[in-house]
């Protein structure tokens, strides 16, 4: 079927104001607010695809999300699968087929319930039933599972209906007794745990949680959710401070921010603020710095300390820098200058420490993704060489190497590669092969300009590529502004940070989030007088401790 042709028609932006106002008359009030919104998207749109540097495939992105950006999938989309193939495959090494079809097997399920089923008409010794002549043995290592899994409220209730006795002569009442174990608390440490983790681990806002819960005939109202939540985080506020101070003395230490946004200090609740707030002497500046900015964040640091990795969220009005200089603060001073990896902007660095900086290759590679359809061959050039580092760096992994021998493999294997494309990347900017105010020059330009801190990994023993790890922890706040919208006020901020640092160390460290909070707010009293036994890593071996008579 033959396409109709495509009509190029341009219309005067006074055209379009006067067609607006003409249809503000005849249409009703709020039709006429989602037309001017359509024509004003469009205009945006317009705008961006006239600038110079602005592609179809960067307009895909802002509308529909970023894509997949590996290798594999860009080079398959400029050159076909054929062609891809045939390209990579001098740079990789080969992949180990993956175990296993997808589906989860009965080990997955730790937490089950586990109910033996013993054979209805067969005991160890019984004749067996098919040939008549031998004898059946029971097989315990091998049993024949069934797996249900059934529904049920996130907070359930059980009700005890004490008996009551009355006597008829003095009118005494005498109440029996509530089952052994069973505390005088409304909401157990499991309840807290749990809205906790649907709260601040998977981005469910209060109000959700609530019309869930009312629909399955447990209401559970937003204002006793956050009562549960407040009153939980003062009695886990130690070992939280606990966690930040191990968190200052780690070797590694990955820091960035995102967006944020608290009520408390938006809009007129702010200038309210203001307004109360006494006026310093002098010349009338506000107190510090921070009061002079409108806008929040949450900052993420991923400190590696040992062979454990440890979360820290910090939301306000202060910058990953900012908040990474107030967490060194308390680092010991024997351990030394930490390595920092994050991005190059410069709100990033703290201001009275001098760490050893480590730039995010992730970050330089995705300036070269961004100009794919205009220089796809240089960009595809790129792209590959960073692959086989990745490739590299991904076999230390596997092989479980230690920082000094990581070192000496990326030196043998990956410093050749990057050398070479620092080479390729000055021959395109002193032969004028690159124009440097264009995407790509500037793409280069970045790239050359942060070299030596980009290839830190070739020099310094632990040094990581990229920033992947924290750019993953922000997607816990990301999560949370995406579902929530916003924090009412700053206290409300410092309980989610605690519990998203407590959540996601975690994760970090296979321990279970929802054990782990429900045994911490059981034993509260315990975790506040010690709480570096209460840590994620190793709070199971406080538990007997605290059991013990």
């Amino acid at each position: 079927m033959k396409k109709p042709p495509v009509h190029i028609v341009e219309i005067d932006p006074r055209e379009i104001d006067q067609a607006l106002a003409r249809v503000k008359a005849l249409v009703p009030e709020e039709t006429y607010r989602v037309l001017a919104l359509v024509v004003e998207a469009y205009r945006n749109t317009m705008n961006l695809l006239e600038h110079n540097h602005f592609s179809m495939r960067r307009l895909r992105q802002i509308l529909f999300g970023p894509t997949d950006e590996k290798t594999e999938t860009l080079v398959g989309r400029r050159e076909g699968n054929r062609v891809k193939a045939a390209a990579l495959r001098q740079l990789e090494e080969p992949k180990r087929p993956r175990v296993g079809h997808g589906r989860n097997g009965v080990a997955a399920y730790r937490e089950a319930q586990r109910i033996p089923v013993p054979h209805a008409t067969l005991k160890p010794g019984s004749r067996c039933p098919g040939c008549r002549k031998g004898r059946v043995y029971e097989q315990r290592h091998r049993p024949v599972t069934l797996v249900r899994l059934k529904g049920q409220a996130p907070l359930a209730v059980t009700v005890y209906e004490m008996q009551t006795y009355r006597c008829n002569l003095c009118g005494e009442i005498f109440v029996a007794q509530p089952p052994e174990g069973v505390g005088t608390e409304k909401y157990d440490a499991s309840a807290a745990a749990m809205i906790a983790l649907l709260k601040y681990g998977s981005g469910l806002p209060f109000n959700r949680l609530q019309r869930l819960q009312k629909g399955l005939g447990i209401p559970l109202p937003v204002s006793t959710q956050w009562e549960i939540m407040r009153d939980a985080a003062r009695k886990v506020a130690g070992v939280h401070e606990e966690l930040v101070w191990q968190g200052a003395q780690g070797r590694v230490i990955h820091n960035d921010d995102t967006m944020m946004r608290i009520l408390a200090w938006m809009g007129k609740r702010l200038e309210a603020y203001e307004r109360s707030r006494p006026k310093k002497s002098g010349d009338g500046e506000r107190e510090d710095l921070q009061d002079d900015r409108t806008g929040i964040f949450t900052s993420g640091i991923v400190s590696v300390v040992r062979d454990r990795q440890i979360a820290l969220f910090f939301t306000g009005r202060l910058h990953a820098g900012e908040n990474l200089n107030a967490l060194l603060e308390q680092r010991e001073p024997r351990r030394g200058s930490p390595i920092q990896m994050c991005d190059a902007l410069s709100r990033n660095i703290p201001k009275d420490f001098k760490p050893l900086t480590a730039n995010c290759l992730t970050h330089g590679r995705r300036k070269f993704v961004d100009v794919l359809e205009i220089f796809p061959h240089e960009v595809l050039y790129v792209l590959r060489i960073l692959k086989a580092v990745y490739r590299h760096d991904a076999t230390t992994k596997r092989r479980r190497m230690t920082a000094r021998e990581r070192l000496k493999y990326h030196q043998a294997k990956s410093a050749p590669l990057m050398e070479t494309l620092h080479d390729w990347m000055e021959r395109q900017i002193a032969e004028k092969r690159v124009e440097p105010n264009s995407s790509l020059g500037k793409a280069i330009g970045y790239m050359l300009t942060h070299w030596k801190k980009l290839t830190l990994f070739l020099r310094r023993p632990g040094a990581p590529l990229d920033n992947n790890v924290v750019e993953r922890a922000l997607k816990k706040a990301i999560l949370h502004r995406k579902n929530a919208l916003f924090y009412k006020t700053n206290n409300g901020a410092r309980v989610g940070d605690l519990f998203m640092s407590l959540i996601y160390t975690c994760e970090l460290n296979g321990a279970d989030p929802f054990d782990y909070l429900t045994q911490l707010l059981r034993h509260a009293k315990e975790a506040q007088a010690n709480p570096e036994r209460w840590m994620p890593w190793n709070y199971r071996k406080a538990i007997p401790r605290v059991r013990s008579p």
